[in-house]
């Protein structure tokens, strides 16, 4: 059977973690026999983005052009899935864990009657039924979820799974929906969105600073490593509570969650509610003058140093070796 997997966009680019979830979904095939592995992409996105999905790993690409669901309104995706999930006779939806992909996952379980396992590390253990490992608890614990419904959706967590990038090329098939203007019933009446050459949620590489940089008119050396990098940056709760940064740059448990494969934190001393948005990261770097600072107890690979010493070093060995 299908495997359908749901892609997200962001101006017309696949984004990585949906890509990750492709590349799952190939894997899941792979490891169940065969199958053809089906994105389906809604709204305007470029061609050449739509070939990705094959690169990632997918067979097919179904194409729902409508600029009606740029907007990326809840009900009426959720309504677009599950038509195009039914159409391929899919018995495993696979998809992000994200704002986006977990209101519409929610909304297919009902629809499709499927068991839900969202913040998926690995593939299912197939041994003894289908067993699913979860991340739990902002990640400080695994789960392990058994699904015996007939249809499954898993919502992937980032960096759940190496991306892949070597796959053939993908059909694209454009279709048509009857999506019921009901589904439109929400209106966005205006977006206020980030701004930068690196937006965070996406991020490969994150910098973030803390108080220790001491005030805003020092964070030039979090944007010159971050640039150097090719990172985004972001910032501690205190650090966007007392206005130094906009706050959709705070990182943590009630602000911006990431997951980036590398997480520069610099004068930041590790708050549990700042590691909880940050602990799924593959690699942790702590930059602090203070041995004692938690941060170190989480972090891969530590620095005790004053960060305006440390930090233009850093830069300008990063800058000689790139």
């Amino acid at each position: 059977m299908s495997i359908l997997v749901y892609i997200e966009h962001a101006d017309g680019a696949i984004k990585k973690t949906s890509l990750e979830a492709v590349s799952f979904a190939h894997a899941l095939a792979q490891q169940t026999g065969g199958g053809d592995v089906v994105a389906v992409g809604l709204g305007t996105i470029a061609e050449d983005q739509l070939a990705k999905a094959g690169e990632a790993g997918a067979s097919k690409v179904l194409y729902v052009k409508d600029s009606n669901l740029d907007a990326g309104v809840i009900q009426a995706h959720a309504d677009a899935v599950a038509q195009i999930y039914e159409k391929v006779g899919a018995e495993t939806l696979i998809l992000a864990t994200s704002s986006l992909g977990s209101a519409v996952a929610a909304r297919l379980a009902v629809r499709l009657q499927a068991g839900l396992v969202s913040n998926v590390v690995e593939l299912p253990d197939l041994s003894s039924g289908y067993q699913v490992k979860r991340s739990i608890y902002t990640g400080k614990a695994f789960a392990v979820t058994t699904v015996d419904t007939a249809h499954k959706i898993l919502a992937i967590k980032k960096n759940a799974i190496d991306l892949k990038t070597d796959g053939a090329t993908a059909s694209v098939e454009l279709v048509s929906l009857d999506i019921a203007q009901a589904n439109f019933a929400t209106t966005i009446t205006s977006t206020d969105q980030a701004t930068g050459e690196v937006l965070l949620p996406e991020a490969d590489i994150v910098v973030s600073g803390g108080r220790g940089l001491k005030g805003p008119e020092n964070w030039g050396m979090i944007e010159d490593l971050a640039k150097v990098l090719g990172a985004a940056t972001g910032c501690s709760k205190p650090v966007s509570d007392i206005g130094w940064r906009p706050h959709h740059e705070h990182v943590g448990q009630t602000g911006v969650k990431v997951a980036p494969t590398l997480y520069i934190a610099v004068g930041i001393s590790g708050a549990i509610q700042h590691l909880a948005g940050v602990n799924s990261s593959k690699y942790i770097v702590v930059i602090n003058k203070d041995p004692e600072a938690p941060f170190f107890k989480a972090a891969d690979y530590g620095i005790v140093g004053d960060a305006f010493e440390v930090l233009p070093k850093l830069t300008e060995a990063i800058k000689a070796v790139i």
